[in-house]
């Protein structure tokens, strides 16, 4: 399974942007996915998961009431709406993928086998 993330970009504090996931090498049916992230100088951490078949979602509380994560399983993509970006959501941005059709949430960095290169997001204030 290969994962390339794009989308990420300059953007003002307050602005909006989206980014994909677009797997290559087989669907994403039956894959779980998750949206992680890498601050200057801090650990990656979870921003958002998403069950294969988009019923059951995650997301970290700084990022609640302002990210969407979704899938297009048709479309063998995934994505993460970032509305209301603050400095702080400053990172580079990785997807990643792992087999699993239950109805599991992935959340944790080491859940994932599969991990598409960063895309990075600068927002200033």
């Amino acid at each position: 399974v290969q994962l390339q993330a794009s989308g990420g970009g300059l953007v003002q504090a307050g602005g909006s942007l989206r980014l994909s996931c677009a797997v290559s090498g087989r669907t994403l049916r039956n894959y779980v996915m998750g949206w992680f992230r890498r601050a200057p100088g801090k650990e990656r951490e979870t921003v958002a998961a998403i069950s294969w078949s988009g019923g059951g979602t995650y997301y970290a509380d700084s990022v609640k009431g302002r990210f969407t994560i979704s899938r297009d399983n048709a479309k063998t993509t995934g994505y993460l709406q970032m509305n209301s970006l603050k400095p702080e959501d400053t990172a580079v941005y990785y997807c990643a993928a792992d087999q699993d059709h239950s109805s599991n949430v992935r959340v944790g960095v080491s859940d994932y086998d599969y991990w598409g290169r960063g895309t990075e997001v600068t927002v200033s204030s």
